[in-house]
């Protein structure tokens, strides 16, 4: 188990908050969460926080109790409340919530990882408790050796995530649904799986029709030739 942070010098305690990270980490991954240090049976709230590309605090906290030596382990110790209330190793990472409305969590930029910050705060008060412990944690968008590759070819604007290795690989397109544009994550997470897959643009993105209102089923039949041309693909999946 790799430490990741040690407890701020301003402040008196042992716990030392740690994780398993033997590699990059990616998003789509479990992540080990354990404290060591505690007092017997000692009250605790985790708090974990990381910041939107566009500004907004996304933030999440749970209140646990340490066993009989002191230590906290999250994939065995549930969750008392808070975010949540049951065994959730990860779940301080899915339950993040904004601090302003109506915000939803989106990876832009797949080049560069989320900083999760995690916090160890005595007894149940998220807000009012003494820090005992800090930690910060990259979470991932683009799996080690997967390749990016952004393509205009004609009238198509996508990004192509190709992973390691010659190939030939099972092809995906992904269309994201409402809101348009080029989000890629989910394309550059499915590439650490195995997949080459194109991230397709077709509303809302430069001088692609501005809504779904007009849709040229053209389009889409270019994306798919340019994919087959360009690569040996094993299948083709589109979603």
């Amino acid at each position: 188990m790799e430490k990741l942070g040690d407890p701020p010098r301003e402040k008196a305690s042992r716990s030392v908050l740690s994780g398993k990270a033997v590699r990059l980490i990616c998003w789509d991954q479990p992540v080990r969460i354990a404290v060591c240090g505690l007092v017997s049976e000692q009250p605790v709230t985790l708090q974990a926080s990381l910041r939107y590309e566009k500004g907004a605090l996304f933030r999440a906290h749970a209140r646990y109790r340490a066993d009989a030596g002191g230590e906290l382990d999250l994939e065995r110790v549930p969750a008392l409340g808070g975010s949540f209330a049951r065994l959730e190793p990860v779940g301080l990472i899915w339950a993040v919530e904004p601090d302003k409305p109506y915000w939803r969590l989106l990876k832009r930029d797949v080049q560069m990882p989320f900083v999760v910050e995690l916090e160890v705060l005595d007894g149940y008060e998220p807000d009012g408790g003494l820090l005992l412990a800090r930690a910060l944690h990259e979470l991932h968008f683009m799996p080690s050796g997967v390749r990016r590759v952004p393509v205009r070819e004609g009238r198509v604007w996508a990004t192509l995530f190709l992973p390691p290795g010659p190939g030939p690989y099972p092809g995906i397109m992904d269309l994201f649904g409402l809101g348009g544009g080029l989000l890629e994550y989910r394309a550059s997470l499915l590439a650490g799986k195995g997949f080459a897959v194109m991230a397709l643009a077709y509303y809302n993105h430069d001088d692609l029709p501005q809504s779904v209102d007009t849709l040229h089923l053209e389009y889409f039949e270019e994306a798919v030739n340019y994919l087959l041309i360009t690569l040996r693909l094993a299948v083709l999946l589109v979603f």
